[in-house]
């Protein structure tokens, strides 16, 4: 069940006490909010701040998008380094984890990019059809008869 809407005053006081290293438990219980809630409105806000809950800790992180999607190519030098890397002897479950991670990550972009490719592909036949379209339409039109009205 949601909890009751955050005011203004509320959001300023979170920012204020994450930017002084409040925990995420004493915003909580200074706001009446949940640390679960803090955590999704920083979040939300782009804030960064870490909640601990026995051996796991969340952090409110923003993914930045590029601007740019990158090439096939650079995903795949991505894919190689991280190949690479997995041959090393001696790495930590985090590393090994992180590198499964970056694997499955491969395979969905190169699946999603493979549908963008199409996609664009399609929209511009489609783009192209239209104004052949347009262009018979105008044609139709200037060789349709004129009627005498005399």
């Amino acid at each position: 069940m949601p909890g009751r809407p955050w005011t203004r005053d509320e959001e300023e006081t979170l920012i204020q006490m994450i930017q002084s290293g409040e925990t995420t438990l004493a915003i909580a219980d200074k706001l009446g909010k949940t640390d679960h809630a803090i955590y999704e409105k920083a979040r939300r806000l782009g804030i960064s701040v870490s909640v601990t809950k026995g051996t796991s800790t969340l952090t409110s992180t923003q993914i930045s998008l590029p601007t740019e999607l990158p090439t096939a190519e650079e995903a795949l030098k991505m894919l190689a380094a991280a190949l690479q890397e997995a041959t090393h002897a001696g790495l930590n479950k985090v590393e090994v984890l992180r590198l499964q991670t970056l694997a499955t990550i491969a395979r969905t972009y190169d699946s999603l990019l493979a549908n963008y490719i199409r996609y664009r592909q399609i929209e511009a036949k489609l783009n192209e059809l239209e104004q052949k379209y347009v262009e018979l339409i105008q044609e139709s039109k200037n060789d349709a008869p004129k009627s005498d009205s005399t």
